[in-house]
């Protein structure tokens, strides 16, 4: 299929047939993933397992049944429409059937990473007003010198009347009503991933799934014979939806892992449950990379569509696979706030450009903008930009906080903090936070440009640029590096470094200065947190 094609025939309506749905409808997040397919009583929903090869099988029946008796629980606890249910585990059975529940009384579903200290969750569970936390005994002896205001129910203690989580869950009625709810009604506060500074609330509402629906058909290219595997957190908006309840609104299979990241693991379950499509974080397919061929080669893995999103993948790392998988890798950009704007589609006959975010997602216009909110012209940096009077942009404000919302509005335009350029072929290219450009010398450098340079020399396992002030140029490039095992740092490395992006880039984007690290500072989700790299060492 042809991209262009692809944008001159796309319909919102065509999309909202796919769900039964007519703008003005009633909508609720729970049927369109899961209960609409239940009536097929074989239709498997999620393949289930840990770490230890522990596994479970459930229907869209069973799912449903069981998140009908989950909503029965959550009246129980007083739980009504509008309030805030948050989410405290790891990839269990019970974190999924919790969130649906949640939508089907109503309520607001607040996802909780669980590598968060006590401070970051105390953050989001006041400022969202949290009124029940569903979590397991280990989490919550993080919250043990904390003053809560919500309830708790673990999946793995007692209720005050003497019942395990299942206990009480199966004590009620597998039949439920689901609450009315409507376009508009908030769904879920995700909270951002701290890249610049405290997390804020982003509210999207039940019409998210459908919002999410080009990205999932198009740039994932799900298909009814799919069998998807997602490998992010549910803590996180792509863990959330991409990964989970967004490939469930297609009636699909989906592979839920439970368990560290380990190459040969997920070799093993790529072709135990013959995933054909596969979606992961940048570093994910850099370990995989890094595992080499030969661990590959004991495998049969049938999977034929492959993306990743989180940050800019490496070049080198697309032409890996291209190399042993036969498939590229379709790089992803999106926000928690926005959705996935900017994409390679699977479903296309577009080339793939390594390194390059892609083209607009059908169905909206992004567009590059300056200062004054002028479209920029291709090979100029703009700021990355949502026209939020087209389509179906969902992102519905930051929770309680109003001015952090107007903000990131600029007439018609959503900002989302990210830089990127445009070539001539339309192609989006990453060039870093709006707050992390480098100005030096009159020059305007992205920091992902001199990265993606650095990680291309065999030495370099991670790398991040800054810019550190400097009198007669403004700022100077300074990079960060963390080597891969069986190199050490030194001086002369260092300057082959220097060399090495100049010689690939230009004169006045190769770092001056470059420190060695043993690991940089990232957010639980994965991303770099430069603004630390700035506070701490310039």
């Amino acid at each position: 299929m042809n991209y262009h094609e692809l944008v001159e025939h796309f319909s919102w309506e065509e999309v909202e047939k796919q769900f039964n749905f007519r703008s003005g409808d009633g909508i609720n997040m729970a049927h369109l993933v899961c209960d609409r397919w239940a009536e097929d009583l074989n239709r498997v929903a999620i393949h289930w397992e840990d770490a230890s090869g522990n596994e479970q099988t459930w229907t869209y029946k069973k799912l449903k049944e069981k998140s009908n008796r989950m909503a029965h629980a959550l009246n129980s606890l007083g739980v009504k429409k509008g309030d805030r249910v948050a989410g405290l585990l790891g990839k269990d059975m019970e974190l999924i059937v919790t969130a649906l529940a949640t939508w089907k009384v109503g309520a607001i579903y607040v996802p909780l990473f669980t590598a968060f200290g006590p401070d970051a969750i105390m953050h989001r569970a006041t400022d969202s007003g949290v009124s029940l936390l569903v979590t397991n005994q280990e989490q919550m002896s993080k919250l043990k010198n904390q003053e809560t205001a919500f309830k708790v129910l673990t999946t793995d203690g007692i209720t005050n009347e003497g019942k395990t989580f299942w206990e009480l869950v199966e004590s009620f009625a597998d039949d439920y009503v689901i609450e009315p709810t409507i376009e508009t009604d908030p769904s879920v506060i995700q909270y951002t991933s701290g890249t610049t500074g405290l997390p804020k609330g982003a509210v999207s509402s039940h019409n998210s799934i459908i919002s999410l629906y080009p990205y999932m058909k198009y740039a994932l290219n799900i298909d009814s014979d799919d069998i998807f595997f997602g490998g992010a957190d549910m803590g996180w908006s792509y863990g959330l939806m991409p990964c989970t309840f967004a490939p469930l609104s297609f009636g699909i299979p989906i592979v839920v892992y439970k368990g560290y990241f380990d190459v040969e693991k997920i070799y093993k379950l790529l072709d135990k449950y013959n995933v054909t499509n596969f979606t992961y974080a940048p570093t994910a397919y850099r370990m995989m990379m890094a595992a080499g061929t030969d661990l590959l080669q004991k495998y049969n893995i049938k999977t034929k569509k492959f993306s990743s999103a989180g940050e800019p993948l490496n070049a080198e790392v697309v032409r890996f696979f291209e190399n042993n998988f036969g498939m590229p890798i379709y790089d992803h950009y999106g926000s928690t706030e926005s959705g996935m704007l900017v994409n390679n589609y699977n479903i296309t006959d577009m080339a793939i450009k390594p390194g390059s975010m892609g083209l607009p997602l059908p169905g909206y216009r992004v567009s590059l903008i300056d200062n004054q909110g002028n479209t920029v012209m291709k090979g100029e940096t703009g700021e990355i930009a949502i026209d939020t009077t087209d389509g179906k942009f969902n992102f519905m404000g930051y929770w309680n906080n109003e001015q952090k919302t107007k903000d990131k509005q600029f007439g018609k335009w959503f900002l989302t903090g990210d830089l990127a350029k445009q070539d001539e072929d339309g192609y989006f290219w990453f060039e870093g936070r709006a707050d992390d450009v480098i100005t030096s010398a009159g020059y305007r450098i992205g920091p992902t440009e001199v990265e993606n340079s650095l990680m291309e020399h065999p030495a370099v396992m991670e790398a991040a640029v800054i810019g550190k002030p400097d009198k007669a140029k403004g700022e100077i490039v300074k990079a960060f590096v963390v080597l891969n095992d069986s190199y050490e740092p030194s001086e002369m490395l260092s300057q082959e470094f220097k060399e090495f992006v100049k010689q690939k880039l230009s004169k006045h984007q190769y770092p001056r200065e470059i420190e060695f690290l043993e690991n940089l500072p990232k957010t639980q989700s994965g991303k770099i947190q430069r603004y630390l790299l700035r506070k701490q060492h310039v």
